[in-house]
């Protein structure tokens, strides 16, 4: 299991951007709409990683309260796992609690799962199943 991301909230895509691309010396993919979570995401190359960056298109979706509640930061940690419904069955047999049960198509056409961030002292989990 390696990162696969780490997720940023975002008010607006193109603002952040500005800021992003030309720190990280990256171009960022195409703005894709995610609309099962209600967002827009750009991917941005940092090494072996990326970052995720995600602006929400409704003010109550997951991370439109995430930036009421907390503004703009790190949402979220991906790890990239074979199997991301293997991954949920192991946090729920050894008791943490999921937010997925079973896996879903996310950003980028790939299957992700995510785990409460009660289970991981705080920090939501994602777990990508690899290309």
């Amino acid at each position: 299991m390696r990162i696969d991301h780490v997720g940023l909230a975002v008010r607006n895509l193109e603002h952040s951007l500005t800021t992003f691309e030309p720190l990280l010396a990256t171009r960022a993919t195409t703005p894709e709409r995610v609309e099962s979570q209600r967002v827009r995401v750009v991917f941005l190359e940092a090494g072996e990683t990326h970052f995720e960056l995600l602006e929400p298109t409704e003010a109550d979706s997951p991370v439109g309260r995430f930036l009421e509640r907390r503004g703009e930061g790190m949402h979220h940690v991906a790890f990239r796992v074979p199997s991301v419904d293997v991954a949920l069955a192991g946090v729920r047999a050894r008791g943490g609690r999921l937010i997925d049960e079973v896996s879903r198509i996310g950003a980028r056409g790939r299957r992700v799962g995510f785990a409460h961030p009660s289970t991981f002292s705080g920090t939501l989990v994602e777990f990508v199943e690899a290309p």
